[in-house]
């Protein structure tokens, strides 16, 4: 391998952690344009295994919009990213998987607390008042493809292992 594949691998890497990352961050802060712009026009998204749906992703968006109002506060904690990049003979190719275990701890809706959390609110304040914790915890793998805009999810797949409610 020579230095300039070497160093087109690693920005691939950075790039592909970048989406990921942000994948959390949209989903956490509510900005679900944030969360459609990551994928390609044809990507996907799977909730099933927790519950929820799959389909397109700019249709799993408009039902994660709703959902998560349960849910005012939320973090997701994905790690152990393990990322697979295609590989063209020695060059890197044009798709990626990652697999990447997450835990999504979340505040459920507590009495009186505002459930609307769009974009460019503060979803992390704590106003839930005493309202139970919501823990969900897993392995997603997500399938990335090098476009123009740089890389994107074709695929979203959640394999949720175990959850948890307490007070």
């Amino acid at each position: 391998m020579t230095q300039r594949v070497d160093l087109a691998t690693v920005m691939d890497r950075l790039s592909i952690d970048e989406v990921v990352s942000g994948y959390a961050v949209a989903v956490d802060d509510g900005d679900w344009a944030a969360y459609r712009a990551l994928f390609t026009p044809d990507g996907r998204a799977d909730y099933s295994s927790a519950g929820g749906v799959e389909g397109p992703a700019r249709q799993v968006a408009d039902w994660l919009a709703e959902t998560m109002r349960m849910f005012p506060v939320r973090q997701h904690l994905i790690v152990n990213r393990l990322i697979r990049l295609e590989d063209l003979g020695g060059s890197p190719g044009d798709s990626a998987e990652v697999r990447a275990d997450f835990v999504n701890p979340m505040r459920l809706t507590g009495t009186g607390t505002d459930a609307g959390t769009d974009a460019g609110t503060d979803a992390g304040t704590d106003d839930a008042g005493g309202a139970p914790n919501f823990f969900a915890a897993g392995r997603y793998t997500f399938a990335l493809a090098r476009t123009r805009e740089g890389w994107r999810f074709s695929r979203v797949t959640v394999h949720e292992k175990w959850r948890h409610l307490s007070s």
